[in-house]
């Protein structure tokens, strides 16, 4: 058995954790699939962290344990003991394996369940995240580029060796980026790439060819300075088969994804939001009358899908919105990369020069 010490070990097995950190610290930064069983919430913690610092390590205890007695204690505990039931290769995880998880530990020891503690906490599980990111980007790196549709994401999935960014960060990077799910804080984004990595264990890696960004999260620096460095293969699709993807992206599935989350009416009313949203993020670069021109023809897009169930009309703006920002945005971006080009081709085409 890991005594708590093997980190690299710990992340690569998936191994449950049992979070006891404040709902607050656990929203800052966590680990894939740790669950927020907290000894204390977050008012909790502030009074006893103030007493901390007015009265000393002794009252602060004091204070803690007269916060959570009685039925309070019995209810967490309670948690505590059916998540060591349901995650019996689990351990324990505190910030910095200190007092907390010591008195969870004890407290379920003295409840009949003897469970392990991570030592050194979640910070020492994030220090090994970070070296463990810092040692895979060495690896050889191949971008996958090419204009908005030309299915860069889905030829990154298809590979071993691919790691979607956009996927992990819950964005696909553009205005129109944002999926149902909520991003991750940039800690616990920044973690999950780290365990993929491990995961993965390949000996080169296939990305997406990203900015900085990506909605809310930032590739660490280790990572984005070895993306500068990497070779590209760019996807050059005709513009009918782009158009086709992104109509079964951000018309078909989208709003599919809202109506089966929120239900037919609210359903809509948030996909026609996140259209618009996506539209207005973009609209000091299309100047305010191109801006206003597209946007009449989305409302008339939305009204001729919802009254026929068609996804054609959308084609009349996001046609000129391709041709006249994305396309020649990214374009621009990739003359800048040109010595780093090493293949063009359609989509088969780079997935059969990966294989050779």
């Amino acid at each position: 058995m890991n005594d708590g010490t093997d980190y690299r070990a710990i992340l690569i097995a998936g191994t449950p954790l049992i979070d006891v950190r404040a709902p607050v610290e656990f929203q800052q930064g966590a680990m894939p699939g740790a669950i927020n069983l907290p000894l204390m919430n977050d008012e909790e913690r502030a009074a006893v962290g103030t007493c901390y610092k007015r009265q000393g390590p002794e009252a602060a205890l004091e204070l803690g344990h007269q916060r959570v007695s009685g039925e309070i204690r019995q209810q967490r505990l309670d948690a505590w003991r059916e998540a060591c039931r349901q995650h019996p290769q689990g351990y324990l995880c505190c910030a910095r394996g200190g007092q907390r998880s010591h008195i969870v530990q004890q407290w379920l020891r003295e409840s009949g369940v003897d469970y392990p503690l991570i030592k050194g906490g979640y910070k020492a599980l994030r220090q090994a995240a970070i070296v463990a990111t810092e040692e895979q980007v060495q690896k050889p790196i191949v971008l996958i580029g090419g204009c908005t549709g030309n299915g860069k994401t889905q030829l990154v999935q298809k590979q071993e060796n691919g790691v979607d960014l956009e996927g992990l960060a819950h964005h696909r990077g553009s205005s129109f980026g944002r999926t149902l799910e909520p991003q991750l804080s940039q800690a616990s984004f920044e973690n999950l790439l780290a365990v993929t990595l491990l995961k993965k264990q390949a000996s080169r890696w296939v990305l997406e060819d990203e900015g900085r960004m990506i909605g809310a999260n930032h590739l660490p620096e280790c990572l984005r300075e070895r993306m500068t460095q990497a070779t590209i293969a760019v996807i050059d699709d005709p513009f009918e088969r782009r158009l086709e993807r992104l109509r079964e992206e951000y018309f078909v599935r989208m709003h599919h994804d809202f109506t089966h989350a929120y239900g037919e009416e609210p359903g809509w009313q948030e996909y026609s939001n996140y259209l618009h949203h996506g539209l207005f993020a973009i609209q000091r670069r299309l100047g305010l009358q191109r801006f206003n021109e597209l946007t009449a023809r989305l409302d008339v897009a939305l009204e001729a899908q919802r009254q026929t169930g068609s996804t054609e009309a959308h084609f009349s703006w996001l046609v000129p919105l391709l041709e006249e920002y994305y396309d020649p945005m990214y374009r621009y971006q990739l003359e800048k990369k040109a010595r780093k080009i090493v293949f063009r081709g359609t989509f088969e085409e780079v997935e059969a020069w990966l294989r050779g």
